[in-house]
């Protein structure tokens, strides 16, 4: 079989420190490979992977500012559909704009939805619904009116996620820093259970930040770290008495919640969207309704065991199931 993978182009493929769909796209490409896919990575030039990567592209426009976004996208999609009888199948986890160049060719098109940014985008969707093959990473992100071809969870390469067994009596917020991503509340939760709270992430909302956040970090009490990179991440998650995933928007999917139950660390989240496919309440994490739940279930998440969230993770949440997963979808659509 042999599949040509689109990752976008916001970031480098794996990401550096944030990039969760180029993420998805770099633990799915490597997993494919590992079980004999004939793998073609689209994707920046400055990417790894154990498939062949064809790039149009040098670099991440995130990491540079003056590059001409519409201009390198058009190149970047354009590439994999003008090569497209090279493939099987095409695994676009680039969002909508690709599908409309999918009735272009005759080799049929998987699209990984990874939420929507905008009900603005639902029209092209819509479009070529049927036409198309369309997966969500959580059944809670499914539009009305759409058809899917299934549901695959994301995985983790699990022995990248070292399991921590002692935390080292803080709580953590980790992601890109804005209003649907619960900062301030997380804040909010760590001062009243009276526990510091470490922050890292990229700063996606500066006004947000800086009139919602910077006031109130103190040092070693509200903590500001900045990106992390994948050690740091590992040390992070793992050290956590709990992380705080406490989101104002329904969160499609949320990653960083399965790398902390990878490092055996629970999990407390507002119950919004996927909240409930992914947090197994009282085993891996306490689902909340309000802020006084979430400070009420951090002596809660600090008495769970450890290794049960850890061997939860690796029976749910691994690269090996969420590849099986999509081999399976692949031999359906073909």
């Amino acid at each position: 079989m042999k599949v040509g993978v689109l990752s976008p182009i916001a970031w480098r493929t794996p990401p550096r420190h944030y990039g969760p769909w180029e993420f998805f796209v770099h633990l799915l490409t490597e997993g494919l490979v590992k079980e004999g896919v004939d793998v073609t990575l689209f994707a920046t030039g400055d990417s790894r992977t154990s498939g062949r990567l064809i790039s149009t592209c040098p670099g991440a426009y995130e990491e540079n500012p003056g590059m001409d976004v519409k201009v390198w996208e058009s190149l970047h999609i354009s590439e994999v559909f003008e090569r497209a009888d090279e493939f099987d199948l095409i695994h676009n986890s680039f969002d909508f704009l690709p599908l409309t160049y999918s009735r272009l060719v005759d080799t049929p098109v998987i699209t990984t939805i990874h939420g929507f940014s905008s009900p603005d985008i639902l029209p092209v969707y819509r479009k070529y619904n049927g036409y198309g093959h369309y997966v969500s990473i959580s059944d809670a992100d499914r539009a009305p009116g759409l058809d899917y071809l299934g549901t695959v969870y994301h995985g983790l390469s699990m022995e990248e996620f070292v399991y921590c067994p002692d935390p080292r009596g803080y709580l953590l917020f980790f992601g890109r820093i804005s209003h649907e991503k619960g900062l301030a509340e997380a804040i909010e939760v760590a001062k009243r259970a009276g526990l510091p709270l470490k922050i890292a992430g990229i700063i996606q909302d500066e006004t947000y930040f800086q009139e919602r956040i910077e006031p109130k970090l103190e040092p070693g009490i509200i903590e500001f770290l900045g990106p992390a990179d994948h050690k740091t991440r590992n040390s992070l998650l793992g050290g956590a008495v709990a992380l705080l995933h406490l989101v104002n928007f329904d969160e499609p999917f949320g990653f960083t919640m399965i790398e902390a139950m990878a490092c055996g660390t629970p999990v407390i989240a507002q119950r919004r969207g996927s909240i409930p496919e992914v947090v197994d309440d009282g085993a891996t994490g306490f689902i909340v309704d309000t802020l006084n739940q979430a400070v009420d279930s951090v002596p809660r998440a600090a008495a769970l065991e450890r290794r049960d969230i850890r061997e939860i993770a690796e029976k749910r949440w691994t690269k090996e199931r969420m590849v099986e997963d999509y081999i399976r979808l692949y031999q359906r659509v073909l």
